[in-house]
């Protein structure tokens, strides 16, 4: 029996691909809580394989290089970290007046539906009784569940230290395993698409950080200049979820306009902070991402909003987070495998040029 007539046909390659993404996906569903945290170290330790690599040429012992940069980088977090906690603490010492005032201003809509509508307040009464009942109604043992999640996963986020710390250590053994797996004969094709990634990845990553910088201070300036309270944690919560693509953008604006509808005197202000918003997301669309982070990775917003999406549905926030990085390795891998280029190119966003033919009525007719 030849090759070709070994082939499977058609319809069974493609159940046989299907089934295998179905598996796939089930599969890292499954283990999301920890394949999620080891992708996000993995990330992390390629941008501070740079700071290691720093301090072993000015002789520094290659593991003291390692702690050294881990006790920078949580020194750095830690004082972010205390700037966000001292602004969450004040908004939770003024949170009962907030409620308060919410609950004056709900009151009084209230009595504007039902003079509008027509609607009696003792219906409106029921139905918000009613919401409440089957909203807050739940289980003991849902409440168990719930907290047994969260712990497991506050314990994944304190192993990821050690993920970073194991991944920097044997970087060395991982590259010479990835050599290794695809032969001597490619490994300069191995040891160029390994440099792509990191330089990919660590300036996807840095100008990430720099769009958060600039729209954690544009929010925070803007939200200041309205009189708005708790503006820095405002600015900086917004800047974070911006992160969060064609999503995050709508988020944002949505605590800081409640806020202003409960402190200030007038509607105008929430009007105002959705004007600032709307203004600061036009400069990051038009100015900040596509020279700081989208020149850094050539994807197009087809294939990013379905990848979005799917790892969404998957990982929740933070697999719409690594969405991005995860499709641009992919296609970067793509690129340098003569099989997967025409799939590399449908990830891009090249156009090809459009030809433009006359239709076949119009041609002329050359034979005779």
């Amino acid at each position: 029996m030849t090759a070709k007539e070994q082939k499977l046909p058609l319809y069974a390659q493609a159940t046989i691909i299907v089934v295998g993404l179905i598996a796939f996906f089930y599969i890292m569903l499954v283990l999301k809580s920890i394949v999620v945290p080891f992708i996000l170290a993995v990330i992390i330790s390629i941008v501070l394989y740079p700071v290691v690599v720093f301090f072993v040429k000015i002789k520094c012992n290659r593991l003291i290089a390692i702690i050294i940069t881990l006790f920078l980088a949580f020194t750095v977090i830690a004082a972010f970290s205390i700037v966000i906690i001292s602004q969450v603490s004040r908004f939770v010492e003024s949170w009962p007046s907030l409620v308060n005032k919410f609950g004056e201003l709900f009151n009084q809509s209230i009595v504007w539906i039902s003079a509008s509508f027509n609607i009696s307040t003792d219906e409106i009464g029921s139905w918000i009784g009613k919401t409440k009942k089957e909203l807050f109604n739940t289980s003991g043992a849902e409440i168990g569940q719930t907290l047994l999640s969260v712990g497991g996963n506050l314990a994944l986020i304190f192993l990821m230290p050690v993920y970073i710390f194991m991944l920097l250590f044997y970087q060395p053994l991982i590259i010479e395993f990835i050599r290794r797996l695809f032969g001597t004969d490619k490994r300069i094709e191995v040891d160029k698409v390994i440099t792509q990634i990191k330089t990919l990845i660590q300036g996807y990553l840095v100008g990430l950080l720099i769009q958060l910088v600039i729209m954690a201070t544009l929010f925070s300036v803007g939200l200041l200049l309205l009189g708005i309270e708790y503006a820095i944690m405002l600015g900086i919560l917004g800047a974070f979820l911006n992160l969060i693509p064609y999503l995050g953008a709508v988020s944002a604006a949505i605590l800081p306009m409640m806020i202003a509808i409960v402190t200030k005197p007038s509607p105008w202000y929430a009007l105002l902070v959705m004007a600032l918003y709307i203004v600061v997301q036009f400069i990051d669309n038009n100015f900040i991402v596509p020279k700081i982070v989208a020149s850094k990775v050539k994807i197009n917003a087809l294939v990013t909003i379905i990848a979005v999406i799917a790892l969404g549905f998957l990982w929740g926030i933070a697999g719409m987070v690594i969405a991005i990085p995860l499709l641009a390795i992919v296609k970067l891998i793509f690129d340098n495998v003569d099989g997967l280029k025409p799939w590399g190119f449908l990830l891009g966003d090249t156009m090809p040029p459009i030809l433009k033919t006359k239709p076949f009525y119009l041609r002329k007719n050359k034979t005779k």
